[in-house]
């Protein structure tokens, strides 16, 4: 039983060096590969830099009527950033009538804008400066290739794909372009923010709600014309409230600020339970580097983004495990000096701090759901990393403890209560 608990207790602890060390290092084994966590990790706009937009509808629209626009605009915007390639956007509804939009790597506002098109409007005008077709219409639109009529190359173009109205729209706008004679008249403008994108000239009707612009197009300017043309109108006008730049210089430095004051922290964490717990202290420090392995990685499995609030919240998180530990060990000391055995001590310990641990726990985490639900931007990241906490806390507290105590004590190394912290 002694030899048992030896090997499994040093098996716990060479995995947990493992861990530290792949966290760290990062390790690859043939075509598998696990980069080290400080490069796996997203990192908020606070910490890699970046532009954030505050955007506010301006509607009489309340309600459902507001909501389901709100729904709108956000998904629009979300499929024009990232159709143009926007690493780990983040674009949020705030309160009722607001859009908060972050975009890492970005360096100014009006690049920003440009990108996002904050008022931008579809529309599909004829030679008359009559609006045939509007975004609203549009079903989809993507880059493709097609055989050039003449050469017989493949070259690309955009498809385009109307809904029901729109294919009836559409076709009616290019029966009358047809009618006219050939030259700028049968052209039909693509204009998006009152800027035209895009001026094809119609060669034939289109009946069927399928079209394709045919130009001078790479595929990379097929597809952005394409994405611009599928993210169509926003349903309501969005005026700028809030813009502001981080620099990455500054986000980096933050960085290195809150990593230098957590490796303090918990340092001094580890010193504390060392000195006044002992060989608890020590279970504790080793439990508590599995708890923030398991935290890290459950960051960069869940492709969560780290941002300052989500670094505080990880450090709260962290007191609350330590907190978790000593209401336990303080219970173990307590039945260590009513004359109890160790063993016996631990179990009772265990089982009376129980209720405790999970009360605290529990009432954290209900305010950490809260906050995720409610809160935005920062307070969500915030919120994230507490939750993952409080959950790892109260599993590495309640049984990885437990069992290395238990492994400790069948080892048999002493029977000194003192090194118990009685």
């Amino acid at each position: 039983m002694k030899g048992k608990s030896v090997i499994i207790f040093l098996l716990i602890l060479a995995l947990a060096g493992a861990g530290v060390y792949v966290a760290i290092e990062g390790i690859s084994i043939g075509k598998y590969e696990i980069s080290p966590v400080n490069e796996s990790i997203n990192l908020g706009l606070d910490l890699e830099g970046g532009v954030f937009v505050v955007l506010e509808a301006k509607t009489d629209a309340t309600g459902d009527e507001l909501k389901q626009k709100m729904q709108e605009a956000k998904a629009i915007i979300d499929q024009r950033v990232n159709g143009l390639g926007v690493t780990e956007p983040s674009i949020t509804i705030e309160g009722e009538d607001r859009i908060r939009i972050e975009l890492p790597g970005l360096k100014d506002t009006q690049e920003a804008f440009d990108m996002i098109g904050k008022t931008a409007e579809l529309q599909f005008i004829n030679s008359e400066d009559e609006v045939v077709v509007t975004g609203k219409n549009v079903k989809d639109s993507e880059p493709i290739y097609i055989e050039e009529r003449i050469t017989g190359k493949s070259v690309p173009v955009v498809s385009l794909e109307f809904d029901s109205e729109g294919a009836n729209l559409f076709k009616e706008a290019t029966e009358e372009a047809m009618g006219k004679p050939e030259g700028p008249e049968r052209i039909i403008n693509i204009v998006l923010d009152g800027e035209t994108i895009s001026a094809p000239v119609v060669n034939d009707v289109i009946t069927d709600g399928s079209a394709t612009i045919e130009g001078d197009f790479t595929i990379e300017e097929a597809g952005e014309l394409a994405t611009l043309i599928k993210a169509g109108a926003l349903p309501v006008e969005m005026e700028e409230v809030q813009a502001s730049e981080i620099g990455p210089t500054l986000g980096l430095e933050s960085l290195d600020k809150s990593v230098y004051a957590a490796t303090i922290g918990i340092i001094l964490i580890f010193l504390f339970m060392l000195i006044f717990y002992r060989i608890p202290g020590l279970v504790a420090n080793i439990t508590l580097t599995i708890y923030i392995l398991i935290v890290l990685f459950t960051l960069v499995s869940l492709n969560a983004t780290l941002t300052l609030p989500g670094i505080a919240g990880l450090i709260l998180s962290i007191g609350m495990a330590v907190d978790a530990n000593v209401v336990i060990f303080e219970r173990i000391k307590e039945e260590i000096r009513l004359g109890k055995s160790i063993r016996s001590s631990v179990d009772s310990g265990f089982k009376s701090a129980l209720s405790t641990v999970i009360d605290a726990n529990i009432t954290t985490l209900i305010a950490g759901i809260v906050l995720f639900n409610f809160g935005t931007g920062p307070i969500k990241g915030f919120a994230v990393t507490l939750i993952i906490g409080i959950i790892t806390s109260m599993i590495t507290a309640l049984v990885i403890t437990r069992l290395l105590l238990k492994l400790f004590i069948e080892m048999k190394i002493t029977k000194n209560t003192k090194m118990f912290g009685a």
